[in-house]
């Protein structure tokens, strides 16, 4: 017989807000590898919502499906114990990219 205790940390937090993309060029292949990559780092699971459907933001393929364009908006969400600090940091990486000149 398994039992199973509920710990403290163990809670299942969920967080979602609202993103809007500013980058000229839209959510496009380097600056979606980046958002990947920094998405990678969290142990949440964390998705972007866009005309309800899910993408996954530790998918590249995903993020690029989402097709996430200048002015495009989406919801992102992100379940696990840092949720909170993954949304803040995928925010400011967005608002990183708006003021980025692109090559």
């Amino acid at each position: 017989m398994i039992l199973r205790r509920s710990h403290p940390s163990d809670k299942l937090i969920v967080v979602s807000r609202q993103i809007t993309v500013q980058n000229e060029l839209g959510l496009h292949a380097r600056p979606a590898a980046e958002f990947v990559r920094v998405a990678n780092g969290f142990r949440a699971e964390i998705t972007l919502i866009k005309d309800q459907q899910r993408f996954s933001a530790s998918s590249l393929i995903d993020v690029l499906r989402a097709n996430l364009d200048c002015g495009a908006s989406a919801m992102l969400e992100a379940r696990g114990a840092d949720a909170e600090a993954a949304i803040t940091r995928l925010e400011k990486l967005l608002v990183e990219f708006r003021s980025r000149k692109e090559d």
